[in-house]
């Protein structure tokens, strides 16, 4: 019963930082920290002990396929080059750089323990840095960066940790940390790859939104716990197994799988972040005791954490520099690939006579490097965005968790762990706290809405052009074997063309009439669903007719909101 009360009390906790986060602006997690901080000092609030494999296995596994199944394959492919930059180069620079200055600092703590220090506190947590992201508009570019980066160096520093935590007993090989790094990142790929795609292959042929969205929730697990037995990186196989099944599923589910699948990851993903962030403030009290009871004292830890934030903001600001300079050179070598991309395309043509696949294999081909060398060149990285790269280094719950995995053996484990407590805490409250102000002074801003709806007709425009060509002459076209009267087939692409017409044409009276339409409609839904109650409480039709009749409301009612 007290287990139960205390998770109602968490839910409660979280639904009122949410709302109170949107009316202050605040990311709730930023909230839910202060508020767990707040209660952990209370008197009579009781311990709550964070175990490491709770958020290592229990929750990182969801948490990064929720975040991965959405980010698009194609965004992560055209910043790679930063992401691993950041995710990987940084956080190993970034973990030998603090464990050197710890063990200089504090002699009792070994190199490779400062090492193991490093490599916790060095991941970023891009829960709040992404909420306030989007709120403010960042733009797409930075924010595929920053969920890339956190997608990512959770693997990196857990294999340096593990890495370290492994030289404080047996000694370091440099070698053979770089083969084990290699190996766990190959064996992960593979098993990562392989989960994605069985279960996409699986959850089709159920055919069913609440059993695909059942298995979905089995899915970080199916590919995380066979790469921790392998010692692979679980990380990585869950990030590709996301990667993969939002790829496929895009194309393979229907609209209603994916929505109800969108829905139901969207309400675990809120639950299990925000939660974990107030788990992660009830824990001061509980390390304080330990710091009490250990040879550390408040001063020394301050210090150490002092120094520890500050090395990595340097480091941050560092690297993210370089990344910064190589976009303001990299102009040449853009225009260099677009004159090779235009010889490409001028001799695809004499390919046509060899076989119209191959051609429009080599064009699809063409496009795609134009479409990268156009994006390079519309979303640079500019010094503002660095900027704002750069201070959004936050930690988060994993870096306590994985302090948390520091064994006993270990000299000054106190102190380690509540050195990343302090770095994760302080960078969440400093950085994000000031997060939006910094994007305002900056002025770092992605593309306004009107440009976005130009973009969106012209889309719109492409598609249903496509769609039209591809269905061929209108009197014969035929559909799952069956032939299309060519009355039907011209009544659907004359929709077709005024759709297309209506969202290309910009100006005010037609704007003013869509918006007149949307609330008539709006009116009539309203309306439906009042009668549709009146008719609940009359109780004159079976309960599946209420039913059906209420999904198609709500069917109008959501085509009506996108």
């Amino acid at each position: 019963m007290e287990l139960l009360t205390l998770a109602i009390a968490g839910l409660t906790a979280i639904v009122v930082a949410a709302v109170l986060a949107r009316r202050t602006g605040i990311a709730t997690p930023l909230v839910l920290l202060v508020v767990g901080i707040v209660f952990s000092l209370l008197p009579g609030t009781p311990d709550f002990a964070l175990e490491p494999d709770w958020i290592l296995v229990g929750a990182l596994p969801p948490l990064l396929y929720a975040t991965a199944v959405q980010v698009p394959v194609i965004d992560l492919r055209r910043s790679f080059g930063m992401i691993t930059w950041l995710s990987v180069t940084l956080v190993v620079v970034s973990a030998l750089a603090v464990g050197l200055v710890v063990h200089l600092l504090v002699p009792s703590v070994s190199f490779a323990a400062g090492v193991a220090l490093g490599a916790v506190v060095s991941p970023t947590d891009a829960v709040a840095a992404t909420a306030i992201g989007k709120r403010l508009g960042l733009p797409h570019r930075l924010m595929t960066v920053l969920e890339g980066e956190s997608l990512l160096n959770d693997a990196s520093a857990l294999v340096v940790l593990r890495t370290s935590l492994l030289a404080v007993t047996a000694g370091f090989s440099l070698g053979d940390a770089l083969l084990d790094f290699v190996r766990a990142v190959v064996v992960a790929l593979v098993i990562g790859y392989a989960v994605g795609h069985g279960t996409v292959w699986l959850r089709v042929r159920l055919a069913d939104p609440v059993l695909m969205t059942a298995v979905s929730f089995i899915v970080p697990f199916l590919a995380f716990l066979p790469a921790e037995e392998a010692e692979a990186s679980g990380v990585v196989a869950v990030v590709v197994a996301g990667l993969v099944t939002g790829h496929h599923g895009s194309r393979r589910f229907t609209a209603r799988e994916r929505l109800t699948e969108r829905t139901n990851w969207l309400t675990l993903q809120f639950l299990v972040e925000n939660g974990v962030f107030l788990l992660m403030g009830l824990q001061l009290e509980g390390l304080l005791r330990d710091l009490d009871d250990s040879n550390a004292t408040p001063g020394q830890v301050v210090v150490l954490s002092a120094v520890v934030l500050a090395l990595l903001l340097v480091l941050r600001v560092g690297f993210v520099g370089v990344q910064v300079l190589s976009e303001r050179r990299q102009q040449p070598r853009l225009d260099a690939m677009r004159e090779r991309l235009d010889e490409i395309s001028d001799r695809v043509d004499t390919l046509a006579d060899q076989g119209a696949r191959r051609a429009g294999q080599f064009r699809r081909r063409v496009a795609r490097g134009r479409a990268d060398v156009a994006y390079q060149e519309s979303e640079p990285v500019t010094a503002r965005g660095g900027a704002v790269l750069s201070w959004a280094g936050m930690r988060g719950v994993v870096t306590l968790a994985a302090a948390l995995t520091i064994t006993t053996d270990v000299e000054e484990r106190t102190l380690l762990v509540t050195v990343a407590f302090f770095v994760a805490v302080v960078s969440l409250l400093l950085y994000g706290g000031t997060l939006p102000l910094v994007i305002r002074r900056l002025g770092v801003s992605g593309t306004d809405p009107e440009s976005r709806r130009d973009e969106v007709a012209d889309l719109f425009s492409g598609i249903t052009t496509s769609a039209v060509t591809a269905l061929g002459p209108l009197d014969e076209v035929v559909v799952d074997g069956r032939a299309i009267d060519p009355t039907v087939a011209e009544e659907m692409v004359g929709w077709l063309e005024r759709v297309r017409e209506s969202r290309a044409d910009a100006s005010p009276e037609s704007l003013s009439l869509a918006s007149q339409r949307a609330l008539l409609h709006r009116e009539f839904i309203a309306r439906m669903r009042d009668a549709l109650h009146e008719e609940q409480a009359i109780g004159a039709y079976s309960t599946e007719a209420l039913r059906q009749a209420s999904a198609l409301i709500d069917a109008q009612e959501l085509r009506l909101e996108r």
